[in-house]
């Protein structure tokens, strides 16, 4: 499957299957999946440790590729239980966070920048 073909509430309901077969949901508070997501979050950075901006390029392309798909796909399954556990629906989250990011860093103040907005 590819990002094309499978819908992000096709996989929120995968996700959630998962959890349900093995009766993890148990386990699966906003707390504890708010930890993993961290957890997760510094395996994924520990493969980047050291490395400058550049050559951080180069460890995508390298050996570790699979292992830091790995990561990154753990973060986002985190994140879709925790949606699912929370009853966030992820599309409007992120619609609305983005029309924020839209206002608080406007293209011709921010295009080519990396300041936080109040910078800008």
């Amino acid at each position: 499957m590819s990002d094309t073909e499978m819908t992000l509430a096709e996989l929120k309901t995968r996700v959630l299957a998962f959890a349900q077969e093995r009766e993890w949901l148990q386990f699966h508070s906003p707390k504890n999946l708010s930890m993993a997501i961290a957890a997760e979050s510094a395996e994924l950075m520990e493969h980047f440790l050291w490395a400058d901006s550049e050559d951080s390029h180069k460890i995508l392309d390298g050996a570790k590729r699979g292992q830091i798909e790995d990561e990154l796909a753990d973060i986002v399954i985190y994140s879709m239980e925790f949606a699912n556990v929370a009853g966030i629906d992820l599309s409007t989250a992120i619609a609305a966070k983005m029309e924020q990011n839209a206002r608080k860093y406007p293209v011709e103040k921010a295009r080519g920048r990396s300041n936080k907005y109040n910078e800008l």
